[in-house]
């Protein structure tokens, strides 16, 4: 199911990380990072796109919105990538669910 998040809202995106690989736990020392591309774009985002959110075990999480986010988004869909530091490696994933911003 999409996220659905008004234009004019200040809100946490959250997503759930977790590493696929066994007996490997997430560095919550080391921040997430969020990238939101608009939907039609293709590839991995640049690393100007990455944006730094916080922990709130399990979720990850970044305040968008015009009042104090990191960020403010346009009306639009938006594929939204999470990276995070786990052991010695470094996911990157986008989530299957996209973020529609109305």
């Amino acid at each position: 199911m999409a996220m659905r998040l008004a234009a004019s809202s200040t809100e946490y995106v959250r997503v759930t990380a977790a590493s696929r690989a066994a007996g490997v736990s997430i560095n919550v020392a080391s921040p997430p990072k969020f990238a939101f591309l608009p939907a039609s774009v293709s590839g991995n985002p640049e690393v100007a796109d990455w944006l730094t959110g916080e922990w709130a075990t399990p979720a990850a999480r970044i305040l968008i919105g015009p009042n104090g986010g990191t960020a403010t988004l346009e009306a639009g869909e938006y594929s939204v990538w999470l990276t995070w530091a786990a052991g010695s490696e470094n996911p990157v994933h986008r989530t299957s669910d996209p973020l529609i911003v109305y």
